[in-house]
């Protein structure tokens, strides 16, 4: 079997060549001629595939060690039978970690308290489920709309989006990109969306760039109707829109999702997806460990009780520093993406110190506390 992966996927040089021929390449040069005598690609949402690059090929099976699929032609792929298959849920704890973070850098910036905020989830999958259930527990009024599985599943859990946009202080998006039909997301928030919110609230999109219409966002913002906005994924990538770089609090290089963890989970369900589509039974796959921080210990004596948990959130994970350096070096943004450093989720700190009732509320998002 023949295999071209995608060379900045981690962990998988020295585990994927358990299945076959393995050739590693960046992932802007997926060419044609690149792939063509290949069974597998292991790929990243950085090239689109479609008929151009997978016409006259041998590609049976295109593993995404993503969550999305909008880099497919699925249509395509399905009638040329090319199977393909992506990550589902493999990052969604890191979103999460990168939203919450940044609602905590907010907060600290204008001195509010979360109990006090509402936020609306505009999509409510794997990642959108985790973004819930982690502001619930930090004291947040949560709204959800999702209309897909409100249709499908006929709950009352669920708000349409003129309800999100009156009541919400945050609206963040956890859509897929979908440019047709129904439930359309392209430009799903437009200069209509953003007219008609009532609390000026911050806008957060971590799903796909283009679920955000960038120039109506830049209107928004210098019109005040809304009070700020959180950015990782962009229209127009790695050639992002550099007014509205400046405009935003949060800007980072795609990469809410980019934790050791989360990657580690995507490279591990692609080769898990390899050995089960052609019936290898290498059971159980080899994999690499994930790489431990350099400090794993977050100590938080001489922190006010009510700041301890938001102190170790920030110490996991501060959305600032990648802010900073694509704010400095917008030229570079596939670059940070492609050479991201090490970056852990909560389980993978021990917190000291911490006072008895925040202990329950820490184990709660994942913490080690022994």
């Amino acid at each position: 079997m023949k295999i071209l992966a995608d060379a900045h996927i981690p962990y998988l040089k020295g585990v994927a060549e358990q299945f076959g021929e393995v050739t590693y390449l960046p992932g802007n040069q997926f060419t044609k001629e690149a792939v063509k005598e290949n069974d597998v690609l292991i790929v990243r949402t950085v090239t689109h595939f479609d008929e151009k690059i997978l016409d006259g090929s041998n590609v049976k099976l295109i593993c995404s060690a993503t969550i999305g699929y909008d880099h497919i032609d699925t249509d395509y792929c399905d009638s040329h039978n090319i199977a393909w298959r992506t990550a589902p849920g493999c990052n969604a704890r890191s979103v999460e970690q990168y939203v919450t973070a940044s609602i905590l850098q907010m907060a600290q910036k204008h001195s509010f308290e979360l109990k006090d905020k509402t936020i609306g989830i505009v999509g409510v999958g794997n990642v959108g489920k985790e973004v819930a259930r982690v502001c619930k527990l930090l004291g947040m009024k949560v709204l959800l709309n999702d209309p897909p599985r409100q249709e499908l599943e006929n709950s009352d859990n669920f708000v349409d989006l003129a309800s999100i946009q009156k009541e919400a202080d945050f609206i963040t998006f956890h859509t897929p990109l979908i440019k047709e039909g129904k439930h359309a997301t392209y430009h799903l928030a437009d200069t209509t969306f953003f007219d008609a919110l009532a609390k000026k609230p911050i806008i957060i999109n971590s799903s796909r760039g283009a679920v955000v219409d960038n120039n109506a966002l830049k209107s928004a913002l210098k019109k005040g109707e809304a009070s700020g906005a959180i950015i990782d994924t962009w229209e127009g990538e790695p050639n992002i829109d550099r007014e509205l770089l400046v405009m935003v609090d949060i800007a980072t290089p795609h990469i809410a999702g980019y934790s050791a963890d989360g990657k580690w989970n995507a490279t591990k369900m692609s080769l898990q997806t390899i050995n089960d589509f052609f019936h290898l039974k290498r059971d159980p796959i080899s994999v690499i460990p994930i790489d431990e921080p350099v400090n794993n210990v977050i100590d938080v004596l001489g922190y006010k009780n009510n700041e301890q948990l938001l102190q170790a959130i920030l110490y996991s994970y501060d959305p600032l520093r990648d802010s900073k350096l694509l704010k400095e070096n917008p030229d570079k943004f596939y670059y940070f993406r492609s050479h991201y450093p090490l970056r852990r989720e909560y389980k993978a700190f021990k917190i000291l110190n911490l006072n008895s009732e925040k202990i329950a509320l820490a184990k709660d998002l994942g913490f080690n506390l022994e």
